[in-house]
């Protein structure tokens, strides 16, 4: 991060921590759904698992993928207000690079997202959540976890820099908070239909999903963690170029 890079990341931080209901709000909607399946239909569910499986250790990363999904949205909106507000406009007549403004919203992003991550963990503590993972482990997880932000991160710029509205910019999210229901976050895809499973295990979701749950359990992760890497470095890649687009014309 260069020093107009962390200026401007400075500012937007400032803005954050005065108003950290943000941050609370992204991470309900993912509690909320942690109890639900982990009170209500875990029973059901558990009974489908493999003898002695934790039901809670089995969907937490599911959760931690939501609740990023979900985060995102807010990267788009706040992008979309420094649009409409001219704030740009401005940066492009000092001297900054023109990418610093859009680094300095990723990377708020980023921490953003982490912070509503460590709530997540704190909360499933008391619900049953334990790891065997050792510091490896953990930090496979975190770098994971911070791809996978980077990787959405960039496609919440997309529509910050398109859409018309502030509703427009924020409502793309919608669909990706509801995709980890459609992979192995919550249930075996041994269970699903013919059509449903096999969208769930070709879907990036399954495999970030597993390669977070095998590294929890401290557990061989095998091919999925580069298949999951890959998804996030293919989407990190494809949403930056396109953003970058974006960001030339408006």
């Amino acid at each position: 991060m260069n020093g107009k890079t962390g200026v401007l990341f400075g500012r937007l931080m400032r803005h954050i921590l005065r108003s950290p209901d943000t941050i609370i709000t992204v991470a309900i909607t993912p509690i909320a759904i942690m109890l639900m399946f982990v009170y209500v239909f875990g029973g059901a569910i558990t009974a489908s698992l493999p003898s002695g499986v934790n039901y809670v250790n089995y969907q937490l990363p599911g959760i931690l993928l939501m609740a990023i999904n979900s985060g995102i949205s807010y990267t788009a909106f706040r992008m979309f207000g420094d649009r409409q507000s001219g704030i740009f406009s401005r940066f492009h007549s000092m001297p900054i690079r023109r990418s610093s403004a859009l680094w300095a919203h990723v990377f708020v992003s980023l921490v953003s997202n982490m912070l509503t991550v460590a709530i997540i963990f704190l909360v499933a503590l008391p619900m049953g959540f334990r790891s065997s993972a050792g510091i490896l482990e953990w930090l496979s997880v975190a770098g994971i976890l911070a791809l996978f932000t980077l990787a959405l991160t960039w496609v919440a710029v997309i529509p910050g820099l398109v859409a018309k509205s502030a509703e427009g910019a924020s409502v793309f999210s919608y669909p990706l908070i509801f995709l980890p229901m459609f992979s192995s976050a919550f249930a075996p895809t041994e269970t699903m239909p013919a059509a449903v499973r096999w969208f769930a295990e070709n879907q990036p979701i399954t495999s970030i999903v597993e390669t977070l749950r095998s590294l929890l359990n401290a557990e061989p992760a095998g091919n999925e963690i580069w298949i999951a890497l890959a998804w996030c470095a293919g989407i990190a890649l494809v949403a930056y170029f396109f953003a970058m687009r974006a960001y030339g014309r408006a």
